[in-house]
């Protein structure tokens, strides 16, 4: 590791096959956690290259466990993290509108690192049980529309740095690795990003694959969006800004959308709002994230008819009654 953090101290950036390699070797647990440390914190003081990013995200899948979900077509609804707001569970909430408005969502997530109350974390406080079994989460998705992937049970390399993000606390590029290693392999993602750059880069990868996308950047510095500001949108089909009043029909404040600051003040926001007892600006909120990820699905021709769907789902019951049939399959 030594050779390798003079080389990055040298302001020198690595190929695609050597960030691979690099992240290979830590998954074997060939550094201690200081190196890790000091290797992790050098992608915060420079923007890490699309070749880096590349490799490791290469390295992620070749070692990943992966999950058999064929015959499904699925969406992720996916935030990067290490925005600093402390919003509510933006993105699981969307995943249930979605799964009842009908859609199948294979969502992957992990435990909060740069934030209070991260997906994992949620889920496991409303009794879903972790599972990497490939029969039982096909179950969830056919019964309940929805499935959950704990990132720790499918990627086995990320055991050794774990601790070492829990303890720093802050967003490193693991959070940009996140939405690139869906173990299920789902054909259409919506990404939540915390800064342009970032979309760009997620954009310029995507556009090499296959996948229906959507990432979503809050012009305010949001990783979904917020409302509280202009979004920027990048798709298969471009780039565009759109207003609050477009997305959600309304603008919303900061204050609006907080998270809480345990995992059972989050808990206890993510139930009320699900149950449709939500304030007007929490409902806002997840309706345009869904509604992007309907549309992101090509679910309806246009968002509005997304979001019309969204507004059914949670007023209805039918998102509530998805996570009611998710929770009663753990058994």
């Amino acid at each position: 590791m030594k050779k390798i953090l003079n080389y990055l101290f040298e302001h020198k950036t690595f190929t695609r096959s050597a960030a691979k390699e690099i992240l290979i070797s830590i998954s074997k647990g060939m550094y201690n956690e200081s190196e890790l440390a000091a290797f992790m914190t050098v992608f915060l003081m420079r923007s890490i290259t699309v070749d880096e990013l590349l490799g490791f995200r290469d390295a992620l899948l070749e070692l990943c466990i992966p999950v058999d979900l064929k015959g499904y077509d699925v969406l992720d609804i996916v935030g990067t993290g290490g925005d600093n707001k402390n919003t509510f569970n933006v993105s699981t909430l969307s995943c249930f509108i979605v799964a009842g408005a009908g859609g199948k969502v294979a969502k992957h997530g992990n435990y909060g690192v740069s934030s209070i109350s991260g997906a994992s974390n949620l889920m496991e406080s409303a009794g879903y049980k972790f599972k990497n079994d490939d029969a039982r989460l096909r179950q969830e998705l056919e019964e309940a529309g929805v499935c959950f992937l704990h990132a720790p049970l499918f990627h086995p390399a990320l055991k050794n740095v774990a601790g070492i993000r829990r303890q720093l606390g802050i967003r490193t590029f693991f959070n940009m690795l996140g939405p690139l290693v869906n173990p299920a392999f789902a054909q259409h993602q919506l990404i939540g990003v915390y800064s342009l750059e970032l979309a760009r880069v997620y954009n310029y990868l995507f556009q090499q694959t296959d996948k229906r996308y959507a990432i979503v950047y809050s012009l305010d510095g949001y990783d979904e969006i917020s409302l509280t500001a202009d979004t920027r949108v990048i798709t298969n089909d471009g780039e565009r800004d759109w207003t609050p009043e477009q997305l959600g029909k309304r603008k919303v404040y900061p204050e609006d959308i907080y998270g809480g600051a345990t995992v059972e003040a989050a808990a206890k926001i993510f139930m009320k709002i699900l149950k449709g007892e939500g304030t007007w600006a929490q409902n806002s909120v997840v309706m345009a994230n869904a509604a992007m990820g309907l549309y992101c699905m090509q679910k309806y021709d246009n968002y509005a008819d997304c979001f019309q769907a969204a507004v059914e789902s949670l007023e209805s019951g039918a998102a509530y009654n998805a996570f009611k049939k998710l929770i009663s399959l753990q058994s």
